[in-house]
Parts: structure tokens; C-alpha cells; sequence
């Protein structure tokens, strides 16, 4: 008989698999004791659809067989066998319940009737409760083929459904590739044809609903007809979307032969999926609920991390590389509650879980998840001050949380006592959480004193180590260099260490998903063109790296252009984003600007222009602290006439939808309704990333973003994003013998003696007054500024800070410790901050008061979709040198400057003057500045060997842009005094 590659095969398929009987044969219902487990495949029963009572949505006969089996009493005192009002009152009573309070709760807490405690699920035994163990192997787990569930339309029927102990607490829809239908298909007829008012597929009546074929899952906690919102459940494929193909079988049978094994599901009922109830922020009454069921790769990390720490106990490091929109949060609490009550060898692994967060929605979220399975007020605490952080620990809760600036303080007043427990450290995004002072005091306050001897500089040494009694859980969507090297896995390749995530779920996948958009796919730069003239009779000189960006910024922030610039995001937000109703007519814009003056300016010009157009909307600006502005000192709530901490909330509210920011709200703000940023700062690197990726939160009515960009390129924002589009990979480890040769170029300038380090670091341990340090700090001071002229002390104070930020970092991650280097490290501590800088006059002061702004225009370029490499990421190791010389500041005329700045360069006649002026000062730096190798040679080397480099930077560069700025390439490449004029113009601007 040929292979069935229908539906209907793949439903058989499925149901054998879970069976481990023909599909085709009637369902074995044994009403006794017997275990479900005796039934072969991973654990299930095969249902009837006969037996589904559709008024209540229960299989009667395996309720009937699982209470029989457990409380055999509950049978003949509910008259289950019999169709009798008794029964009735009892069926009436649990669908009630599950309506109230839904599914998942009804199975972990069971319901009260009447006389009767009736429990309807018997979870996870623990080890050696014999009892448990037994009742837990009574559960039924049943699988029912095309289930009849319409109480009307008799004839309707859904492929799968899945039951525990009689209780509805999944659906499946199956479509098959091979006869040209697909999960789409699948999630199209629940939204088409499953009516959401059928008692099954109303809210909390099922615990999920999946759309199957066979190459991908999708799943809904929440079916509402069109606006049922399905989620890919897929394991990811080349860090993208999708599964890999299986050499076992077909590409989505994890979900049954894994996942939804009845030990697995278990798992996530008890653990996992839970109702989220939202109250309303001005009725403070409940106004919605949220059904959530684990993402694939947020199940697949948590089990992996608790079986990875359930196996190698306390004092380990992970990495974790999760995208924006990959829902870290849920994660992260899920793994908390979790990791209470983990044991290896029978003894609870932590004694306290510490979250490390600045998101208050984190908080939260833990909080409601520990409300799902424990008493918060009893596990949970909020450590404000060091007296919470003890009084939590010896009051046994816990889950602990606290801040990134609050908790190394809380933890560095911590008596010895507690120095002996074990930990778990959970940081939410790692790159900004774990500075190296951070760290140690972390440590400091954490590590176990029997580990080291008691001398003060052991301990200080030893605090500044990863800690053996603490394991850390590291969370980030963009890991920097020093983040991967402290958590991240090491392996060997090509005789170089390097390191990777534990486990990631990459940006690439997240927009391939849908759970995050593309915030490269409509961006648009917009060229500035201006005209500046000389207003003095004479042509004095001034310094041309600092002229021409003090020029820039006088250009960009001059009245007219803000005025000009607002004009255009005000008018585009009308006739592209408002008149085609996107994000259902909700959208909000965000107006990025570079400093807190800007951004005022950019308020009252956007508001001047929204009540000129008779606009109905209104912007809202956000800056920090106090600012004086036309005379007046105004603040962010001052202007905007409402509480700062009222701005998130009113953004979602009509009038408004600008927002205007001055670093704020550019890292950790999570606004769906955002759909357009106008971008008037210059942004590189992380910054870049994070800045724009306020953009690409999930709405179900979001299909687009847009970026508006008056001040960057697209070759920099390309290059930021494509660190971290997939996996991101540290090339090599920090050579720690970089801290052996700035000790030595340090020692050779005798600012110091041996015993000046000696007797401050004795003075300092034993706790002397400040009047003990003063004068050795003041003699090294004195000799710094008598004996090294001014390239000498550049160069001192940069390795001097090279070596603190280095040492730092490596301590942390060394096998050894060096006393010299813990000594050195106190002592340059001290000395630095005294350390005068060389007097650096500013010669480009006075240009501005001589020059004017003839003209001013902008142009909008083709929006284009930014495409990123596909593959990971090799970012360099921690910079650990420093020093160098004194810039040279490079003198020329006004004349020449403000030339240079309007016209083109070599008499060439460029199609476009302006652009290929904008290009060689402003755009061609940014990316040159942000060349890993160049950025090495700036920070190590002589100023011969950084313009090597900063030559190839300049020629990799120009080679990114070749199908962009074709004109400008041919000259670069055929025109060599051209070259060498542009390569002398980026070093210029680029090396200090």
C-alpha cells in the first residue's frame, strides 16, 4: 500500500506517535488503577470523540477514570455513572470554574463542591514521596481524533485534541506541505471557522491551540476570530526561522515526541503557562488577561540552563544572547522561580536568587509569576537598602531584586555572615550591569572568607574574582566584547580561545518570526545642504578638526534648520503615517536628538508647526533634570505640564504622539505604538542598535516601521546592526601580559617610587586618615607635572587608565592573582583623579561669531532596505593599552575652512558638491572611528602604525560604498592626490 501523505497520514502519524497503537483502533479505556503510561508512545491514551459531552466540554469517560482511579469516593457521591441532576450539578460546577478561573488553575488547585475537595491533576511528585509518585501515574493524558465539539453544528470537527484527565487543554489544526497547504492554512481556519463563542475555544478554556503542518508550528492562548494573534513555536534554523531538517523523521515531530510528552507538558503547566490580569491605570479594576504559553526557545533555555546548573551546582557563568522581542523578561522570571528549590545530591543548590535589573516591568513580571505558584509576599523582595538585602536573606526569601547602581552598595555592607551561602545571579542585559567596580563589590560582598586567608589584600584580590559560591545568568541582546569574555563559553579554534553564548535566539530569527520588525527595511537619510559665509574683514586661523564640527553643529542646531527639519517629520507624520492608518490610526513618533537644548528647540519648533496646520496632535519632550532655556529655567515637566513619571502612559494617549528625547528613552523602552523615529544625532555602534530598535516592538496591527535619518549614513548604521544580527562571537581572549608591559612603561617614568605604592596601600588597607595619602599623592603629582613635558603626561595618564580598566576587567577572569598589579591598581586609583590635564587651548574658539548661514535645504534619499550579512559575528577582544602623544591642532584659514566646507574638493566637478562634502567630514569618519583594528592602533600604538591602519579603515570603507557613491569611489580609486587629500582629511578628524 503507497505512503499516505495527507492530512489525514499526518494525523495518524501523529496520534501512533503519541500512542503507540494503530490509530485506527478503538480507545482502551480502562476505568481501574491501571497506568497511562502502560500505553506505550510517549504516555497517551486514545480518545473517543463519542465520549466529548459538548454542553460542558469534558471527555466524561476519562474524568470518569481518572476520579475512579484516585477518589474513587467522588464517583458514586457525584453519581457519575448516571445522566442524573446530581451529575448535572457537578458538570455545571467545573465548567464554571474553568470559565472563572481557567484551565490552568483548575488543574493545579482542583475545585471545591459542595462537601467535596476534588483535585483534577496530581503534578510532579518530589523524590521519595511514594504516594505522589503513584497518584501522578493516574494521570490520563488522551489524544481524541477529530473531535466534535459544536454544540450547533454537529458536523464540525477538529482534527486533535488533547486532554488530562478528561479536561480539554489543547487543540491542533493540521495541514500537510504535499498537498499545497501550510501552517498559514491552519491558523487561517481557526480564525475563519473555529468560533470563539464554542465553549472550547472560549478564553482559558484550553491552554493553547496549535496550527501544525510539516515544516512549522504556530500556537494561540486567545482565539478572537481575525484578530487571533498566532506565534511560531519553531526550533530555528541557521539562526533564522523555521526548523532544521530531521534525519528521523518530519521537522515538526518534536512537538509531540517531545514537548508534549505528558512528563514535558506537566512541566509547563506547573511551571510555566499562566493567566497575567492587567488592571486598568486610572480605574485600578482589572481590564484584560493575558493567557501565556512558553515561546520554544524560552522553554528550550530555561530547561537547559536548570539541567545545566541541576548537574554542576553553584559557580558557573552563562551567557545568554537573546534579541529584543524575544520576551527576556518571562524568561528570566520563569528561570528565577525555578532555580528555587533546584537540588543536586538531594540539597537545595542556591540559598537566594538575585535579579539585577533597571526595568521595572521586570519586577513585575517576576512578581506575577511567582503568584502563580507561591505566596510573593513570602519568596519575593524588593532590596532598596542594604538593611532590605540582609533582612530578606535571613528572612529566608528567595528571589531577591534590586538595581544595577543600588546593589553593589547593598551588597559591600554586608556582615561575613552570609558570605557563605550560595547564589544565583541573574542580570537583565549584562552589557550595562557587571563594570568591573560593580563586580567586585558584587563579589566582595558574596564570596566565601574560608576560600582566602585573611590578609586585606587577598581579599580585595580574591572579590574580584567570578565567585566559586555563586553561579551568574547573564541576559543581553547585544553582548559587548567584556561581556562575552566574563560569561561566555570558551572554545578553542585556530589557536586562539574564544568565546560564545550559552544559548541564543538571534535578531535574524526574532524578524523572521514576526516577534520583532525590521527597522532597517524603510530607512531613509536625508542629506543636509548648506552655504556658510565669512562675515570678517580679516582670514585668521583656527584649528580645522574642531572648527569644522563646532561649524556642523551650528549649522544643524541653527533655528531655521530645526525649523525646517520639524517642518518635515511634522508633515510626513501627517501624509505617511497618520493618512495610512498605520498601526490601526494609533502610530507615535520618536524625535532622537543629541542633547537637551536640541531637544527643546525641537519641542516649541514642532509644536509652533502642529498648531499652524491645525493639527489635533500634540509632542511631549523628555530630558533629565534642569535646564535653562531662553532665560528661563524649564524642566521636562515644566514644559509639558504633567509628572515626568507620567510620560510613558501619556504617549498612548491622544493628543499626543511625538516624542521628543534627549538621551532617554533610547535603551529599555518597550512601546508597540512607536512606528516612526526621526533621527537628528549621530549614532554608531550599540548605540546605533539600541537607539533604532526602540522601533521594532510587535503590535498585531504594526506590518511596517519607518526611520527618518538627518545626521547618519547608511554604511554605519549597517555596520552596527550587523554585530549582532546573529550570533556574536569574541575573536580571542585579552592578552593579560598587556598588564605586565603597562606596568613597565609606567614604572619607567618614576612618578612614583616602589615604597610611594607600598606605604599608600598599607595606609589605605589599615584604614589611616585621608591625611596619610595626601602627601604621597601630591609628591607623585608634583614630579608628574615638573618632570614630563606634555606628551609625556598624556601618555602616563592614558596607560595609567588603561591599566585600571584592563586590570579590572581581567581579574575578574584570571586563574591567578599578582599582588603588584592588585597594588599598582589602589595605588593609580588615588593618583589619577589628582592628575592635572595638559592645557589644551581651544583654537577653534571665536569661529562661530565670524561666519553666517547663507543658505539651508534638506533631501530626503530613496528609502532603502538595509540587508545584513548572514553570519556570525567576530567582535575584538577588551582594548588593553593606551597612552599616546598630545594631537597636533592643524591650523588654517577661515577662508580655506569655511571652502572646504561648501565646496568640493580638487576642482572636481561633482554632480553633487554638497553630499561628497558631507560624506568626507561627517559620514566616512563615523565609520572609520568605529573600525575595530584602527580603534586597537589608536588606543596601542604610535601615531605611524594607527595611520596604517586608519588607511585601511579609510579604503574598506570607501569600498562599503561603492554601489552608493559611485562617483565619489572612482575618484578615491583612480585619482590619487584625491586620495590622499580625503585619507589626510579622516585622519585629521579621526586620531587624538
Amino acid at each position: 500500500m503507497p505512503t499516505d501523505t495527507t492530512e489525514k497520514g499526518l494525523e495518524t502519524l501523529i496520534v501512533e506517535a503519541m500512542t503507540g497503537k494503530p490509530a485506527t483502533s478503538p480507545a482502551q479505556i480502562d476505568t481501574g488503577r491501571e497506568p497511562s503510561a502502560l500505553y506505550g508512545g510517549t504516555g497517551w491514551i486514545l480518545g473517543r470523540w463519542q465520549n466529548y459531552n459538548r454542553e460542558y466540554a469534558v471527555d466524561l469517560v476519562q474524568l470518569t477514570a481518572f476520579l475512579k482511579s484516585t477518589q474513587p469516593e467522588l464517583v458514586e457521591a457525584l453519581d457519575l455513572g448516571n445522566s442524573s441532576p446530581t451529575r448535572q450539578k457537578f458538570l455545571f460546577r467545573l465548567q464554571g470554574e474553568i470559565t472563572k478561573r481557567g484551565i490552568i488553575d483548575v488543574l493545579r488547585s482542583g475545585i471545591k463542591h459542595g462537601p467535596h475537595n476534588i483535585d483534577l491533576f496530581y503534578g510532579t511528585p518530589t523524590p521519595g514521596n511514594t504516594k505522589a509518585e503513584e497518584n501522578n501515574a493516574l494521570n490520563r493524558f488522551s489524544v481524541t481524533r477529530q473531535l466534535r465539539y459544536s454544540r450547533d453544528e454537529t458536523k464540525l470537527a477538529l482534527d486533535l485534541a488533547l486532554f488530562i484527565n478528561g479536561l480539554p487543554i489543547a487543540t491542533f489544526e493540521l495541514k500537510n506541505s504535499l498537498t499545497k497547504q501550510t501552517v498559514e492554512d491552519a491558523a487561517e481556519q481557526y480564525k475563519r471557522d473555529r468560533d470563539q463563542k464554542e465553549l472550547l475555544f472560549q478564553f482559558g478554556r484550553c491552554m493553547v491551540h496549535f496550527a501544525v503542518d510539516d515544516h512549522e508550528v504556530k500556537f494561540c492562548t486567545h482565539l478572537k476570530g481575525k484578530s487571533s494573534w498566532f506565534l511560531p513555536f519553531n526550533q530555528g534554523y541557521n539562526d533564522g526561522a523555521g526548523n532544521p531538517p530531521n534525519p528521523n523523521g518530519i521537522k515538526t515531530d518534536y512537538l509531540w515526541k517531545r514537548i508534549l510528552t505528558p512528563k514535558s507538558l506537566t512541566n509547563i503547566l506547573e511551571n510555566y503557562a499562566q493567566v497575567v490580569k492587567y488592571k486598568n491605570q486610572k480605574t485600578g479594576k482589572i481590564d484584560r488577561a493575558v493567557q501565556i504559553f512558553p515561546r520554544y526557545h524560552q522553554l528550550d533555555v530555561v530547561r537547559k540552563l536548570l539541567a545545566h546548573a541541576g548537574q554542576h551546582g553553584a559557580g558557573n557563568r552563562y551567557l545568554i544572547q537573546h534579541s529584543a522581542g524575544s520576551g527576556k523578561s518571562n524568561s528570566i522570571a520563569w528561570l528565577a522561580h525555578q532555580l528555587i528549590g533546584l537540588k543536586k545530591d538531594d540539597k537545595e543548590i542556591f540559598d537566594s536568587i538575585i535579579v539585577i535589573t533597571d526595568r521595572r516591568v521586570l519586577d513585575k513580571q517576576i512578581r506575577d509569576t511567582i503568584k502563580q505558584f507561591a505566596q510573593v509576599g513570602s519568596t519575593v523582595g524588593h532590596a532598596e537598602h542594604s538593611g532590605d538585602l540582609r533582612k530578606f536573606i535571613e528572612g529566608g526569601k528567595k528571589i531577591i531584586i534590586s538595581t544595577v547602581q543600588k546593589f553593589p552598595f547593598i551588597l559591600d555592607e554586608i556582615g561575613t555572615d552570609h558570605r557563605g551561602r550560595k547564589f544565583a545571579i541573574i542580570i537583565d542585559e549584562a552589557h550595562s550591569s557587571q563594570g568591573g567596580r560593580t563586580s567586585a563589590a558584587m563579589n566582595e560582598a558574596l564570596f566565601d572568607p574560608e576560600d582566602t586567608i585573611n590578609d586585606a589584600l587577598e581579599k580585595r584580590m580574591q572579590a574580584r574574582k567570578i565567585l566559586p559560591n555563586a553561579s551568574y545568568f547573564a541576559f543581553t541582546a547585544t553582548p559587548k566584547n567584556k561581556t562575552l569574555e566574563l560569561f561566555g563559553e570558551p572554545w578553542e579554534e585556530g589557536g586562539q580561545v574564544k568565546h560564545r553564548p550559552f544559548h541564543s535566539y538571534t535578531m535574524k530569527q526574532a524578524i523572521q518570526e514576526g516577534f520583532i520588525l525590521d527597522v532597517l527595511s524603510s530607512y531613509t537619510p536625508v542629506n543636509s545642504y548648506y552655504k556658510l559665509i565669512k562675515t570678517v574683514e580679516g582670514d585668521p586661523e583656527f584649528d580645522t578638526k574642531r572648527a569644522k564640527k563646532k561649524l556642523r553643529r551650528y549649522v544643524e542646531g541653527h533655528d531655521y534648520a530645526i525649523q525646517l527639519k520639524a517642518e518635515i517629520m511634522v508633515d510626513h507624520f501627517h501624509e505617511q503615517v497618520i493618512a495610512l492608518n498605520k498601526i490601526g490610526g494609533q502610530a507615535r513618533a520618536m524625535v532622537v536628538t543629541d542633547g537637551v537644548e536640541r531637544a527643546i528647540q525641537y519641542y516649541y519648533a514642532i509644536r509652533d508647526y502642529l498648531i499652524e496646520r491645525k493639527s489635533q496632535y500634540q509632542a511631549i519632550v523628555a530630558f533629565s533634570g534642569e535646564r535653562e532655556y531662553g532665560g528661563v529655567k524649564v524642566t521636562e515637566a515644566s514644559i509639558n505640564s504633567f509628572p515626568s513619571n507620567k510620560i510613558e502612559e501619556k504617549i498612548r494617549e491622544d493628543p499626543y504622539r511625538f516624542l521628543i528625547c534627549a538621551d532617554k528613552f533610547q535603551t529599555g523602552y518597550d512601546e508597540p505604538l512607536l512606528h516612526t523615529m526621526y533621527v537628528d544625532k549621530v549614532l554608531a555602534g550599540i548605540k546605533a542598535v539600541q537607539t533604532l530598535s526602540r522601533l521594532n516592538r510587535a503590535h498585531p496591527q504594526k506590518h511596517d516601521v519607518f526611520v527618518l535619518d538627518f545626521m547618519n549614513d547608511t554604511g554605519t548604521i549597517q555596520a552596527a546592526f550587523s554585530d549582532y544580527y546573529r550570533t556574536t562571537i569574541l575573536s580571542d581572549e585579552t592578552d593579560p601580559n598587556k598588564l605586565h608591559d603597562l606596568k613597565s612603561d609606567l614604572d619607567s617614568y618614576q612618578v612614583y617610587a616602589p615604597e610611594d605604592i607600598e606605604q599608600l596601600v598599607e595606609f589605605y588597607l589599615s584604614g589611616s586618615d585621608r591625611d596619610k595619602l595626601d602627601p604621597i599623592l601630591d609628591t607623585c603629582v608634583a614630579v608628574y607635572k615638573s618632570q614630563l613635558d606634555e606628551d609625556g603626561q598624556v601618555d602616563f595618564k592614558g596607560k595609567a587608565k588603561a591599566f585600571n580598566r584592563t586590570y579590572g576587567f581581567l581579574a575578574s577572569v584570571l586563574p591567578y592573582t599578582d599582588a603588584g598589579w592588585e597594588k599598582l591598581s589602589i595605588f593609580l586609583n588615588f593618583l589619577v583623579p589628582k592628575l592635572p590635564a595638559p592645557i589644551e587651548e581651544d583654537l577653534s574658539k571665536g569661529i562661530l561669531e565670524t561666519i553666517d548661514m547663507d543658505s539651508y535645504r534638506v533631501e530626503k534619499q530613496a528609502v532603502v532596505k538595509l540587508q545584513l550579512p548572514d553570519s556570525d559575528a567576530e567582535i575584538e577582544p577588551v582594548p588593553a593599552s593606551g597612552g599616546g602623544l598630545k594631537s597636533e591642532p592643524e591650523l588654517d584659514r577661515l577662508s580655506n575652512i569655511i571652502k572646504s566646507f561648501n565646496d568640493n574638493f580638487g576642482g572636481i566637478p561633482w554632480t553633487d558638491s554638497d553630499r561628497i562634502v558631507r560624506l568626507i567630514t561627517e559620514e566616512l569618519p563615523a565609520v572609520v572611528l568605529e573600525d575595530a583594528a584602527y580603534q586597537n592602533a589608536r588606543k596601542n600604538s604610535d601615531r605611524q602604525n594607527a595611520r596604517i591602519e586608519h588607511d585601511k579603515a579609510a579604503q574598506r570603507a570607501a569600498i562599503a560604498r561603492m554601489n552608493v557613491e559611485t562617483e565619489f569611489f572612482k575618484q578615491f580609486s583612480d585619482n590619487e592626490s584625491f586620495r590622499r587629500a580625503v585619507l589626510d582629511t579622516l585622519f585629521s578628524l579621526t586620531y587624538s
